[in-house]
């Protein structure tokens, strides 16, 4: 294949078939699994993973890794709830100050590969043994939330036919639009992809490499914090140990939605379907009674197959 215009949608186009035959197969095998409330669950039980996946895109596109992200979630849910439960803090008075430290740790870590010349993978595996030592700081211990503000909040909806959209998915869904139009119409989301494809070159273009790289990782770090945030949603609770190892689940999540861990290539499309894909497989696992050992064989094989085919496609040959 010359054409390198029509090869980078390849992954995203495999991707959607794979969901589609999913989709359609457990819809035949099982009953109710094609039904509005399947839909439903899958995004409200796996918001958080697909907000941290939505920022992990924008790493991976610019060319980096970022490792920190189930640490910074684990240390979001547990400071959120000391915050709520402990200091009484107005809920969205504590959750802007788990945001605005996401938000600083990110760009503190996204300074430090830039101007330290250091490797994303050594400099944000640093910030997850950070992120998890300063959680347990915090308490060991897990907090459960019993505060009316953030119970009226977490339980907002929006009608959805039959079934409803949860708080979780409606920031999932407002975060995916914001940050696709961010990188397909705006000059930060050009440099992104003009990064992630070659970095010399685009600094001798004279494009704002240092700005936008700490752009990218802040921006990863807030929606870390906000992923977190939605798990306190979900469980009703802080724990230090929430989130452990989760960060290659969201990784997973946006190679499998087609985006090359090279950087330069991919779409949070790719990631939206990547995360549908990783949520449908649990599902079908769960109406099977397999157990989750079976989704985590499957998604390990499932990345494995879209590592070699974006080698396969990112040959000089193809």
């Amino acid at each position: 294949m010359s054409n390198w215009m029509s090869v980078k949608h390849i992954p995203l186009l495999v991707t959607a078939t794979l969901l589609a035959v999913l989709f359609g197969v457990a819809s035949l095998r099982f009953e109710n699994f094609c039904s509005p409330f399947v839909v439903s669950d899958l995004f409200s039980e796996y918001a958080f993973l697909g907000i941290a996946a939505l920022g992990m895109t924008l790493v991976i596109l610019s060319g980096g890794i970022d490792l920190s992200v189930g640490a910074v979630i684990g240390f979001t849910t547990i400071l959120v709830a000391t915050l709520i439960q402990q200091r009484q803090l107005p809920p969205p008075l504590a959750w802007g100050v788990a945001l605005s430290i996401g938000t600083a740790f990110g760009a503190v870590m996204g300074a430090i590969i830039h101007f330290f010349k250091l490797p994303a993978f050594l400099v944000t595996l640093a910030g997850l043994f950070f992120a998890r030592g300063m959680a347990f700081c915090i308490t060991q211990e897990s907090v459960a939330i019993d505060n009316r503000t953030h119970e009226w909040i977490s339980g907002l909806a929006i009608p959805a036919g039959p079934t409803e959209i949860g708080f979780n998915s409606i920031l999932f869904l407002a975060l995916w639009g914001g940050l696709t139009g961010v990188a397909n119409l705006s000059a930060f989301g050009r440099n992104i992809y003009a990064i992630g494809g070659n970095e010399e070159s685009a600094a001798l273009m004279g494009l704002p490499v240092a700005r936008t790289k700490i752009a990218v990782y802040a921006i990863n770090g807030f929606c870390s914090a906000l992923a977190g945030i939605a798990m306190t949603m979900y469980m009703d609770s802080g724990n230090p140990i929430y989130a452990i190892g989760l960060e290659l689940d969201v990784i997973a999540v946006v190679v499998i939605g087609g985006t090359l861990l090279s950087g330069g290539v991919g779409n949070f499309t790719g990631t939206l379907l990547g995360f549908l894909t990783y949520g449908t497989i649990y599902q079908i696992t769960y109406f099977a009674n397999w157990g989750s050992s079976v989704a985590t064989i499957a998604i390990g094989g499932l990345l494995l197959a879209f590592v070699l085919l974006q080698r396969f496609l990112t040959t000089p040959e193809h």
